[in-house]
């Protein structure tokens, strides 16, 4: 079987997501049989592939993919990151101004999440979240915008690390009021005397990527403007999630 060079590029795409798609190793055998090419043709993108450490033979005829994957899947959460810190940044600071409270991006990292961007109110009593820290993804607005949105899969394979069957119950039934209510409304789950307000922003494909929280004293939280504030907060996700579509 000959191919031409777009073919074994395309070929050698497929390869990359079926072992992708599959969760787990494969032969060759079965490589072939989900791309739909002789065993000969497969082999012989494997070894290449395997050149460049895209792929790799975990044992006797056990394929994988490879750690240069992790490294492109790195790179281009840097890029997609520092394209979301640049578009989020001046609605967070329109953001902060408005509601007069600490506003802060927060994006995914394992069962965690990592603060991306923050910007301050000037208020004398506030809430300081520098970049870089690492909150829960189970407790807090911040990581249960995201984690409610995320994939079934990837939920349910969380909240059932969660140890504490209580909290995981607990977490479970949050998760559904968070999905349907488009935010997370939290107090005092991360930081004591704290209310944090967090709405998901998603890509072009509505996958979930990040989450824009508001958060300050809880004494500070008006239960009768609660719905305005609400509705701000969710305004500037969405614009967010909106000019990421732009650029995509």
């Amino acid at each position: 079987m000959t191919v031409n060079k777009n073919q074994t590029i395309e070929r050698a795409l497929d390869i990359i997501f079926s072992l992708s798609e599959a969760g787990c190793n494969l032969t060759v055998g079965e490589i072939a049989a989900k791309v739909a090419i002789p065993e000969s043709t497969a082999y012989r993108l494997i070894k290449t592939l395997e050149q460049y450490g895209l792929v790799e033979r975990k044992s006797v005829g056990q394929i994988r993919l490879g750690v240069r994957i992790l490294e492109l899947a790195r790179s281009l959460q840097q890029q997609l990151n520092h394209e979301l810190i640049s578009i989020s940044r001046p609605i967070m600071e329109e953001l902060t101004e408005k509601v007069n409270e600490t506003s802060i991006l927060c994006v995914r990292s394992a069962s965690q999440v990592i603060c991306v961007q923050s910007i301050e109110t000037q208020r004398m009593l506030r809430l300081s979240v520098e970049i870089g820290k690492m909150m829960p993804l189970d407790r807090g607005a911040s990581g249960k915008a995201i984690l409610a949105f995320e994939q079934k899969q990837t939920i349910d394979q969380l909240v059932k690390a969660i140890s504490d069957a209580n909290l995981r119950r607990s977490v479970e039934k949050e998760i559904d009021v968070i999905r349907e209510q488009g935010y997370c409304l939290t107090f005092g789950e991360v930081d004591t005397n704290i209310f944090g307000l967090a709405v998901p922003i998603y890509d072009i494909n509505k996958r979930v990527i990040a989450s824009l929280t508001v958060a300050g004293p809880t004494e500070r939280w008006d239960q009768e403007s609660g719905n305005e504030f609400i509705q701000t907060v969710v305004s500037s996700a969405h614009k967010i999630t909106k000019s990421l579509a732009q650029i995509s």
